[in-house]
């Protein structure tokens, strides 16, 4: 017996429809990274702002996801072994805030267009520049409108972050940094915070690898 056209094609789509798995790779939603919480990007801010920001900087450029590794050369997600091995801040760290943050290395998280910094700023993905959507954010006191009408200084970045530990008190906050310049040259910063009243301020921070530019 021959079955019309129509009738062919009305079972094929009931058939995806049943298994979706038969129409090609389906993304689940608990596969997809979630973003990072907006309270964390006031530190991010600061981070960026005291470390690498000049008068001159026209153009910051972040890794749109949070790493899962804390430089290069390392293979898995940072562990208690590693923190007690290092003794980063002269093993001062608190139990809970090292805790938390190893919590949130585990997997990445998706960086949106909140930062706030006053430069402009653009995301990379896959290796890829992705299109501007953001804008000028607040400038800063400290810069002045004949410092970013200067000749265009060199890019910063492509910085990476990871996501912010907290201790219980949520007075204390740990973030890692990298910085991959294109010449090849970088470092990664283990960069404490400590809140005072509702500022946060860096209080410390500790080199955790340099790279030397490529000749």
């Amino acid at each position: 017996m021959t079955l019309p056209l129509a009738h062919l094609l009305l079972t094929s789509f009931v058939l995806v429809l049943a298994d979706p798995a038969g129409a090609g790779p389906v993304e689940r939603a608990e596969d997809r990274p979630e973003p990072v919480p907006p309270e964390e990007y006031t530190l991010y801010d600061q981070v960026i702002q005291t470390k690498f920001l000049t008068s001159r900087t026209s153009l910051v450029m972040i890794e749109r996801l949070t790493v899962t590794r804390l430089g290069p050369e390392e293979r898995n997600p940072p562990d208690r072994a590693y923190f007690d091995e290092n003794r980063f801040f002269e093993g001062r760290l608190e139990p809970d805030l090292v805790a938390d943050f190893l919590l949130k290395t585990r997997r990445p998280s998706r960086l949106e267009a909140k930062f706030h910094f006053g430069v402009p700023y653009r995301f990379v993905s896959d290796g890829e520049l992705e299109e501007p959507e953001v804008s000028l954010g607040p400038i800063p006191a400290e810069f002045s409108p004949t410092d970013l009408a200067q000749d265009a200084p060199p890019t910063i970045g492509i910085l990476e972050f990871s996501r912010v530990g907290f201790n219980r008190r949520e007075d204390q906050a740990l973030i890692y940094v990298g910085d991959n310049r294109p010449d090849g040259s970088g470092a990664g910063l283990l960069v404490l915070l400590h809140r005072r009243g509702r500022v946060w301020t860096i209080v410390n921070t500790e080199v955790l690898w340099v790279t030397r530019r490529e000749e």
